[in-house]
């Protein structure tokens, strides 16, 4: 196991995946942010089926600012109920692993 964590957030459009990303990345809670258009989501919500056009952004930070990143893509993002799903990074390239850790803040 490392340090590093992937974290998978939806946004409603290309424009709303790039603000949430750069403030992330500014605040140092990301070391990265991609942003993958052309993702269609279908899912329950408020008792109806939804069946709309997404942006998937995936983040790549240190496990221990994940509670810190969830809180400020929660307060930034415009949704009810965001996704933010963490998935634990087994392995990685070591220099690319360390340069998320350098390019993140240290923990509080």
């Amino acid at each position: 196991m490392t340090d590093a964590i992937i974290v998978l957030v939806t946004a409603p459009s290309t424009d709303k995946a790039a603000e949430l990303a750069r403030a992330l990345v500014e605040e140092q809670l990301a070391a990265c942010g991609n942003l993958v258009p052309g993702v269609r989501s279908i899912y329950r919500w408020e008792g109806h089926v939804q069946d709309e056009a997404e942006v998937l952004l995936i983040l790549k930070t240190r496990a221990a600012l994940f509670e810190p990143l969830r809180a400020r893509i929660v307060e930034l993002h415009p949704y009810d109920v965001p996704e933010v799903l963490r998935l634990d990074v087994a392995d990685g390239h070591a220099p690319y692993l360390s340069w998320i850790l350098a390019s993140t803040r240290a923990p509080d």
